[in-house]
């Protein structure tokens, strides 16, 4: 893994994280460690209260949050950056029908979906620069359907990417501005959690 990813004020690009996974298939620990296993868990656990017709996963990675994901959903497409990454996140949701996988570099390219009532993005936006969480923001503002639900979770500690996890939800939510209401925000020692829904 690079010590310091090179970003020069834009996104990380795809072949930083096609380098990772082809080094190690599991480079964040999100299959082994405890705080990963706590953080999907709270995470399933504030979307537990309904069914989702069609939602959308950016930043997939192998695919153990998607796993936990897919029966909240009657669709749920799951997208990542990395060709490796959704490799290992197709052999890890084997069985589970309403799950569909796509190799997309989001915001740049878009999935072809529409109607979304369930966007989830799990530590993903503070890889992106200004002006793609500004695309990205607008997107959501064109594809999420009113009551549809917004959920970022991010590590707020200190990072080397473009952003960090307070800049990078504080940017998006500045974007989506009175497109959304937030519905819950939550801060632990490590991450912070924020569902927002659409109006």
């Amino acid at each position: 893994m690079p010590d310091k990813p090179p970003h020069s004020g834009g996104s990380l690009a795809a072949a930083y994280f096609e380098d990772i996974f082809a080094a190690d298939d599991d480079p964040w620990s999100l299959a082994s460690s405890p705080y990963e296993a706590a953080k999907f868990a709270r995470t399933i656990a504030v979307l537990d209260d309904r069914r989702y017709a069609a939602a959308l996963e950016i930043g997939c990675a192998h695919g153990v949050l998607t796993r936990q994901l897919a029966p909240l959903c009657d669709d749920l497409l799951a997208i990542d950056i990395a060709a490796q990454a959704i490799d290992y996140a197709r052999k890890r949701c084997e069985g589970l029908p309403q799950v569909r996988f796509e190799k997309v570099v989001f915001p740049d390219q878009v999935p072809a979906t529409n109607a979304l009532d369930l966007v989830l993005l799990s530590e993903v936006v503070y890889y992106w620069s200004d002006d793609d969480i500004t695309t990205a923001g607008a997107w959501l503002r064109a594809h999420v359907v009113p009551g549809g639900r917004i959920l970022l979770v991010h590590w707020i500690g200190e990072t080397d990417y473009p952003q960090t996890g307070d800049a990078a939800v504080d940017k998006i939510s500045a974007t989506l501005g009175d497109a959304i209401t937030v519905e819950r925000a939550e801060r632990t020692t490590s991450y912070r959690l924020d569902l927002w829904t659409r109006r």
